[in-house]
């Protein structure tokens, strides 16, 4: 990553707070179709991204192990995507932030493109750990990007359901594309290199005829930032709760990483299988991310973060015990659906007290606290999952029940509806006080 309008609230505020001038009345109904257009090419452009970079990654292990890579390289290439996601993520938010989102999104395709088409040059597999921490970068920016558009673009009531377009565009990529990846086999990766570059430079034609509400709105609220703006984006309940919440879902992500595949392995499972399940989990969340966005835009967002990363826990702990492959997969269904719920609630609180001009550093904050857990959970997941296949889930649920533990206590102050807060909550950028021990 992602992972979704009756008034144009995000442009009152920003009026508002920077004071800019408007030379002629801002038109909600305008706004809102404007929003909703950018919202469909911001899923467009996830989906076409997403669908090249996941065609690589089922035959990559054994594309580098052809070219002479030992284990422990393809290890560290597959690493070297998550790491420089962690590295990058924020870097970019702040960049997006400075000179617009538009810029930033297209440099992160293009960078990914680059760099999917140089894994064709003949240069030694060491080299490709290079290649792929570009890929990492160049997706992280593009995700950082398209989320910051959102939060800035589209008004609170409505934000639920633009997080949840996005999610389910960059799911239904991730769905269909290890299935047309795995069709080719190694002996045509060069195919799948050039495709997945081809669609990332695809996916830039949205961004150029779709997103100029997004940055225009951002070019406003930049006229009269506030100097301390320009750092680290303030710290308030609602942002720190679902960074929080993005930790604890990257716990549950990183180890089915490295250990599903293990898992249905162990259980005996067949290779059609395992994609199947993979393929399982990501149709039920294209599904029902939109809907998921929609009860983010009605309920107690608080809730329905805490509620379903509690079943993603559950879901985790009885995993290791189920020996039915049938029932893994149909399981793994189940859960997404939950995960569905629980991303745009968290991104619909995650921007809700911060400023227009600060959005790029908060989701570069958001990803950088899911791709490390991502990063950590799957680098530790395969040392674990050899002490004993129950120990990596456990020790990834327990993690993540600890820090969902917390969120009760962080968001206790927070509105959790939309409606909530547009009555009374503390108004945008509004610092709550944190007590650091």
């Amino acid at each position: 990553m992602t992972p979704r309008l009756a008034t144009c609230h995000t442009a009152a505020v920003a009026s508002e707070r920077f004071h800019i001038p408007s030379s002629r009345p801002s038109d909600p109904l305008d706004d809102n179709r404007r929003a909703d257009r950018l919202v469909r090419a911001l899923t467009l452009v996830t989906g076409l991204q997403w669908l090249g970079a996941s065609a690589i990654l089922p035959l990559l292990p054994e594309y580098l192990r052809h070219r002479g890579g030992s284990d422990a390289l393809v290890g560290a290439v597959m690493a070297a995507f998550f790491a420089a996601g962690v590295l990058f993520q924020y870097p970019a938010g702040r960049l997006a932030d400075h000179i617009g989102r538009r810029p930033v999104l297209l440099m992160g395709l293009l960078l990914y493109a680059g760099a999917s088409v140089a894994f064709l040059a003949p240069v030694s597999p060491v080299a490709d750990v290079g290649l792929r921490a570009l890929q990492g970068a160049g997706a992280g920016a593009a995700e950082v990007a398209s989320l910051a558009m959102v939060s800035g673009a589209v008004s609170l009531e409505r934000r639920g359901r633009a997080f949840g377009s996005i999610y389910a565009g960059q799911l239904a990529g991730i769905a269909i594309g290890p299935l047309v990846g795995s069709l080719f086999g190694v002996g045509s990766m060069g195919i799948i290199f050039v495709a997945a570059g081809a669609a990332s430079l695809v996916a830039c034609l949205p961004v150029l005829v779709g997103s100029e509400f997004a940055d225009q709105r951002i070019t406003a609220a930049s006229r009269d930032l506030h100097p301390r703006s320009r750092g680290l984006p303030r710290l308030n309940r609602s942002l720190l709760g679902s960074l929080v919440a993005a930790a604890a879902i990257g716990l549950t992500f990183g180890v089915y990483e490295s250990c599903w595949t293990l898992l249905l392995d162990a259980r005996g499972a067949k290779d059609w299988q395992i994609g199947l399940s993979w393929s399982m989990f990501a149709v039920p969340f294209v599904v029902m991310s939109r809907p998921g966005g929609w009860l983010a835009d009605h309920f107690d967002r608080r809730r329905l973060v805490v509620i379903s990363i509690a079943s993603s826990i559950a879901f985790c702990i009885a995993y290791p015990f189920i020996h039915s492959i049938v029932l893994l997969v149909v399981l793994g269904s189940v859960e997404a659906i939950g995960v569905a719920i629980a991303l745009p609630a968290a991104q619909s609180l995650l921007t809700q007290e911060s400023d227009v001009s600060e959005v790029g550093r908060v989701q570069g904050l958001f990803s950088t606290s899911e791709t490390g857990s991502i990063a950590i959970a799957a680098g530790v997941g395969g040392w674990l999952f050899a002490m004993g296949a129950w120990v990596p889930f456990i020790a990834a649920a327990a993690g993540a029940a600890m820090l969902t533990a917390l969120l009760p206590i962080v968001w206790a102050p927070v509105a959790g509806r939309v409606a909530d807060h547009r009555a009374g909550a503390p108004a945008p950028g509004t610092t709550l006080p944190v007590v650091v021990k």
